[in-house]
């Protein structure tokens, strides 16, 4: 099984921190945000990574032959001119997971910038079950957009906020409304699906591909640690709970 990581974004809400290093080279309670992912991608059972750059990459490949990729193969996807966002990232990097693998095995695509104990076994499980083109982690808690889920967890749509418009692709009664994750599972034949061209998010090639029938799944995470770390703030918190190990637990 390959996964990528996304570690390209500019990291300007976490600046200062990010003021002379890339955000994937933040560190909490002394472990860079990338080599969190890493190790738990790679305890995992997980071997081949690739990780999308772009803000300070150089120092990123610096580091990783430095740690010798923590003992995985690791590909870099450069982004030099133009950041690319969360589809256009995995688009520019499909050619990893169509090569010298079993092309029907599911990748896992991962923000570098959440951490959490999400189990990727049973998310995995749950994707393989229900036949699913990709199952993202949700979670019920408060964020500025949700996703729209019906009573099977397909998506269905997206929200602005708890009062925004729902913005449905599908004609679905009362929707619940989750936060995503930042984490997914991803069946290899939704690549040659994602049309959008240049920077675009995922999300907008989920809904689109939803509308048309397939099925895009919601795994519940309630249960799991989960931190956005995109502020200084939350990173001390993070911290503070990898001291007393709340997280990092597989």
């Amino acid at each position: 099984m390959r996964a990528m990581v996304l570690a390209a974004g500019l990291g300007t809400r976490l600046r200062p921190l990010t003021n002379d290093r890339p955000k994937a080279l933040v560190e909490v309670a002394g472990h860079t945000l990338l080599e969190i992912i890493l190790t738990r991608l790679r305890d995992f059972g997980i071997r081949d990574v690739i990780i999308n750059v772009h803000h300070f990459s150089d120092m990123i490949e610096a580091y990783l032959e430095t740690n010798n990729n923590f003992g995985l193969r690791v590909a870099i996807s450069r982004e030099d001119e133009v950041l690319l966002d969360t589809g256009g990232g995995l688009k520019k990097a499909a050619h990893f997971f169509q090569q010298d693998v079993d092309r029907d095995e599911p990748f896992i695509l991962h923000n570098v910038d959440v951490i959490s104990n999400i189990d990727f076994a049973q998310m995995l499980k749950f994707h393989n079950a229900k036949k699913a083109l990709a199952t993202i982690a949700v979670q019920d808690r408060q964020t500025s957009r949700y996703l729209l889920f019906d009573d099977s967890l397909e998506l269905c749509g997206r929200r602005t906020g708890r009062e925004g418009q729902p913005q449905l692709v599908r004609s679905v009664l009362n929707p619940q409304a989750l936060a995503f994750s930042g984490i997914h599972v991803i069946s290899p034949r939704f690549l040659a699906m994602m049309i959008e061209q240049g920077a675009f998010s995922i999300v907008d090639s989920y809904l689109r591909v939803a509308a048309e029938g397939e099925k895009i799944l919601g795994f519940r995470g309630d249960k799991y640690y989960w931190r956005d770390l995109g502020r200084p703030e939350h990173v001390a918190q993070a911290a503070k709970d990898i001291v007393d190990k709340r997280v990092l637990a597989n």
